[in-house]
C-alpha cells in the first residue's frame, strides 16, 4: 500500500531548543540586522532556511565515527578512511581535503582562472563566480533556454545548453578557456537537475576541444535521484552508480561535503590530471594545511565518509526529495508562484511574479526574504538581483535573469508539522502582498554583497 503520509526514516535522539518570538519583536530584530537575514542571530529565528549547506543533523554513526577521529598531522587513519571513500565514489586518483567547498574552488579555479580566462557553467553559483572573478577570470553561464522560465515544468532545467557552449569555446578559442563547470544540481538555477545524456554532450565537447570538465558535486546525490526517476536508460541503477558514472565523464570535481556529504563542515578537490593535481597540493598546503588533512580535523573527515555512504540509500533519498516537493506543492497550490518543478534541496519563489509592483531595482526578492522572518521567523536568502545583479558603466543595476528566493530544506533536521507552519506563514505573504514595498542597498562590499549588504525599506 502507498501511504500519502511522509514518514522521516530516523527516530530523533537529541533536540536543539527553537527560540519563540513574536512579530513586533522580529521587526526590532530585523531592523538592527539592516534588513539582512544574515546578519540575524540564530536565536532570533524560528525556522531556519537560509542554506542547506552544513545545516545537516549528522546521523549516530556519524557521531560514533567521530569519537575515533585521528588527529595525526599527517598520514592520519582518519585521512585515509576519507580518501578512500571519495576514490570509491568519484574514481579520480588524486584527493585533496578542504575545509569547505569554495576552499577547493578557490585552490582549482584560482590556479587555472586569471586575466583573459573564461568559465563556462549551466550556472555558477555565488562563490563559484566571486572565486573566478577574483582571480581576473570572466564566468560566463549557459543555461538552456527553458532553465529561465520559472512556472515551465521541464525535467532536466539544470542542463548546459551545448549548441551555446560549443560556439562560446570556439568564439573565446580553446586556449582561453579555463574549464567547463557543471554544478549538479544547478543550484542558482533554481535547484533544477542536470540530466546523464547532456553531462555525456559537455563531456564529449570538452574531449573534442581539449577543455578541462569539473563536476561541481555538491548536490550529486538528490542529482542522481532525478536522473533514476526521469531517465528510463538509469531506472534500475542505484543512485550511487549513477553518481560513479557522471564522475566517469568529467576531469575532477570540487565538492563541499556540507550538503551531500551530511556534515557541518568539510570538502574536497579531486582530480585526473598529475600536473593540476600537484600544483594544486602546492596550494593547498600553503593556504589550507598538510596534504593529508587539508584544515580538516581527523574526527571531521570521518563524518563525512560515513556521509557520503549514507546519502544514497533509498529510503533517506526518497525522503528527501519527497518532503522537499511536499513544500512546494502546498504554497504552490495557495497561489505561490515557484521554480517549477520542484528541486531537491529547496523550493525557489519567483518573487517577481508574486510582487509585480515592486520594480526589479527594488529587490523583491529581498522585500520577500523579510517579509517572511516578520510574519513568521523564517530565515531564506534572496537569489536574484542582489546576489547576482551588476552595474553598468553609469551605475545603472544589470538586473540578474530570474527573481527567486531560495527556501533551503536542512537534511534531517525539520519535520513535516515544522514545514506545515511554513505553509501557514506563506497564506500571511499572500494575504498582504499588495502592501509590501521595495528595498534599496545603503552599503555593498565589492564581492558578494548579500552576505553582509545593508538595506532599508523603500518608503
Amino acid at each position: 500500500m502507498h501511504h500519502k503520509v511522509i514518514i522521516e526514516p530516523f527516530k530523533i535522539k537529541t533536540v536543539e531548543p527553537i527560540y519563540m518570538t513574536t512579530e513586533e519583536e522580529r521587526t526590532g530584530f530585523l531592523q538592527k540586522a539592516h534588513y539582512n537575514p544574515f546578519l540575524l542571530h540564530s536565536d532570533q529565528v524560528l525556522i531556519d532556511l537560509l542554506t542547506d549547506s552544513g545545516t545537516s543533523a549528522m546521523s549516530s554513526r556519524q557521531w560514533s565515527a567521530m569519537m575515533s577521529g585521528d588527529e595525526s598531522y599527517a598520514g592520519a587513519k582518519s585521512w585515509l578512511k576519507f580518501e578512500k571513500v571519495v576514490k570509491d565514489l568519484t574514481g579520480y586518483p588524486h584527493i585533496l581535503p578542504t575545509h569547505q567547498g569554495r576552499a577547493a574552488e578557490r585552490i582549482l579555479y584560482g590556479y587555472l582562472g586569471g586575466k583573459g580566462k573564461v568559465f563556462f557553467s549551466n550556472t555558477h553559483f555565488d562563490t563559484t563566480r566571486a572565486n573566478i572573478e577574483f582571480s581576473g577570470a570572466t564566468a560566463i553561464d549557459c543555461p538552456v533556454e527553458e532553465a529561465l522560465n520559472p512556472s515551465l515544468d521541464y525535467p532536466f532545467k539544470g542542463n548546459l545548453d551545448v549548441v551555446k557552449l560549443e560556439a562560446l569555446i570556439k568564439q573565446n578559442g580553446t586556449k582561453n578557456v579555463a574549464a567547463v563547470i557543471l554544478t549538479v544540481t544547478n543550484n542558482s538555477g533554481g535547484g533544477q537537475p542536470v540530466s546523464m545524456e547532456n553531462a555525456k554532450a559537455i563531456s564529449k565537447i570538452c574531449k573534442k576541444h581539449g577543455v578541462l570538465f569539473i563536476i561541481d558535486a555538491c548536490r550529486v546525490a538528490e542529482n542522481a535521484y532525478f536522473i533514476r526517476h526521469r531517465e528510463k536508460a538509469y531506472e534500475n541503477k542505484s543512485y550511487r552508480e549513477i553518481a560513479q558514472e557522471m564522475f566517469s565523464l568529467a576531469d575532477g570535481c570540487v565538492m563541499s561535503a556540507k550538503k551531500d556529504g551530511l556534515v557541518n563542515i568539510g570538502g574536497f578537490l579531486a582530480l585526473r590530471d598529475n600536473e593540476i593535481s600537484d600544483a594544486c597540493t602546492n596550494l593547498l598546503i600553503i593556504t589550507e594545511g598538510f596534504t593529508t588533512y587539508g584544515g580538516l580535523a581527523g574526527r571531521d573527515m570521518e563524518a563525512i565518509a560515513v556521509g557520503l555512504e549514507e546519502v544514497f540509500e533509498e529510503d533517506y533519498l526518497k525522503y528527501r526529495i519527497r518532503s522537499t516537493q511536499y513544500l512546494g506543492e502546498k504554497i504552490s497550490k495557495m497561489g505561490i508562484p515557484i521554480m517549477l518543478p520542484v528541486g531537491g534541496h529547496a523550493v525557489y519563489v519567483d518573487s517577481k511574479a508574486l510582487y509585480p509592483h515592486i520594480p526589479v531595482d527594488q529587490y523583491p526578492g529581498q522585500a520577500l526574504v523579510c517579509e517572511l522572518y516578520l510574519k513568521g521567523g523564517i530565515r531564506c536568502v534572496e537569489i536574484g538581483s542582489v546576489m547576482f545583479g551588476k552595474y553598468d558603466d553609469n551605475g545603472k543595476l544589470v538586473p540578474a535573469s530570474m527573481e527567486l528566493v531560495r527556501l533551503a530544506i536542512p537534511r534531517r533536521v525539520y519535520t513535516q508539522s515544522h514545514v506545515d507552519y511554513v505553509v501557514e506563514v506563506f497564506q500571511e505573504i499572500i494575504d498582504t502582498k499588495k502592501s509590501v514595498r521595495g528595498i534599496r542597498i545603503t552599503h555593498e562590499p565589492k564581492f558578494l554583497r548579500h552576505f553582509t549588504a545593508h538595506f532599508e525599506r523603500m518608503q
